[in-house]
């Protein structure tokens, strides 16, 4: 069995320290949550199946250097999965976003957002105009 490798780990901080049963950890194609002492439960993530990442941090959160990165993705079993009080929020986002690209990238998986009614018939007709060369 080849051990993972984990580009990124931290636990759940109280008071901005990693007193907690919570471990988050990056690998290269997958995001683990891991909860419990003697109970454990360890939820994952596959980093191609990541939709969303969003940034939170309360005034309480930002007086201690943590916040909370949620990530929105397409997994069945784990749809949301909040990454709370983590130190340096903002770089752990950005690690993820860029690590969710390469995944996609790797497996060559890219999709267009879906537009709404108007917006999608205002493309339409751009596409459709034969005297628009957009040369501007």
């Amino acid at each position: 069995m080849e051990e993972i490798r984990y580009t990124w780990e931290d636990r759940k901080r109280h008071l901005g320290m990693p007193l907690s049963f919570t471990k988050y950890r990056l690998s290269e194609d997958r995001l683990f949550c891991e909860t419990g002492l003697l109970n454990v439960r360890e939820d994952e993530v596959l980093l191609y199946r990541i939709r969303d990442l969003q940034l939170n941090i309360s005034l309480d959160q930002r007086l201690f250097g943590v916040g909370t990165v949620s990530v929105i993705s397409s997994d069945q079993s784990v749809p949301h999965l909040d990454l709370t009080n983590v130190k340096n929020p903002r770089e752990v986002k950005e690690l993820i976003h860029r690590s969710v690209e390469a995944a996609k990238d790797k497996r060559r998986m890219r999709t267009m957002e879906v537009m709404s009614g108007d917006a999608a018939a205002q493309h339409d007709a751009e596409l459709d105009d034969p005297d628009d060369d957009n040369l501007d």
